[in-house]
């Protein structure tokens, strides 16, 4: 019976040892904003550092950046909104926050910022965001802790500062100015949706940027090749959501995969086209 209970014991301590190690991860991982190893994410590989983030932090990044180029801003614009939104929530898009504040930037109704469902709003959040930003005199040659705090105005002053490397590569990714550098893995896509991409991607990317559907091909013609990356690399962002099956600029391409971080393949081109298809997606039915 002594023999027995020794082992019930030793089998409690290591299932409590190994609850506690997965719960230590699970609180290191929330703490630096990252996705656990095992989940769905997307990665942005820049400068030999690779950036994981889950699908729906790649969501939200693909909108804050696409607002940044709807306004032609550079990508350092960019690189601060992330840096803002990695410290104020987590890049996630939530309803609640310290006092009164809510959404991505965590932005106060109290203080000007728009109403409750306004800061909430992705696409309006950020569009506050950087009418803020441009008017800090420095914003394009500051410090990017600093000029994130000058809009901001948060209690913890100097938060940003670990953020800023990750929102770099970001940026330089989702804004096309490394190219064939961002990927994402989703175990269990949803069905081919090319109207639903072609939807997001004409409210996201600038004017300049012609956006077109017949059937379940999606294209996109872009003003030069940087714009081309960034539409690319936007697409691949919210493949969680619209279920991409192929991307292809130029001379590379880039395959969903189930199993695990489909890579660009092929040789980078300076093209401008941007053509997306979906292996899954429903038959259009036919008008009368």
């Amino acid at each position: 019976m002594g023999a027995i209970r020794r082992v019930v014991v030793a089998l409690l301590v290591t299932a409590l040892f190994a609850v506690a190690v997965v719960a230590g991860l699970a609180v290191l991982y929330a703490y630096q904003k990252k996705p656990l190893p095992l989940a769905d994410q997307c990665t942005a590989h820049v400068a030999d550092l690779t950036v994981p983030i889950s699908p729906e932090q790649a969501h939200y990044a693909s909108i804050i950046v696409g607002v940044a180029t709807q306004r032609g801003l550079a990508p350092r614009a960019s690189t601060i909104a992330l840096a803002t939104v990695y410290q104020e929530s987590g890049m996630l898009n939530i309803d609640y926050g310290d006092r009164d504040s809510l959404g991505l930037f965590q932005q106060r109704p109290s203080q000007g910022w728009g109403t409750e469902e306004q800061v909430q709003e992705p696409y309006y959040a950020s569009g506050k965001f950087y009418d803020a930003l441009v008017k800090v005199p420095n914003w394009r040659s500051g410090d990017v802790n600093d000029v994130a705090q000058a809009v901001q105005r948060s209690g913890h002053p100097k938060g940003y500062v670990r953020h800023v490397e990750n929102a770099r590569r970001l940026a330089s990714a989702l804004t096309g100015e490394t190219p064939a550098s961002f990927t994402c893995l989703v175990k269990a896509p949803p069905p081919g949706d090319p109207a639903g991409l072609a939807e997001f991607l004409e409210r996201t990317l600038p004017e300049s940027s012609t956006v077109s559907r017949t059937g379940t091909t999606v294209t996109v013609k872009a003003a030069d090749s940087e714009l081309a990356w960034s539409a690319a690399h936007l697409a691949v962002a919210n493949h969680a959501r619209y279920g991409l099956g192929r991307v292809e600029v130029g001379g590379r391409h880039w395959t969903a995969s189930t199993t695990s971080f489909a890579p660009w393949l092929g040789e980078t081109t300076d093209a401008t086209t941007v053509t997306i298809t979906f292996d899954n997606a429903p038959t259009p039915t036919a008008k009368r």
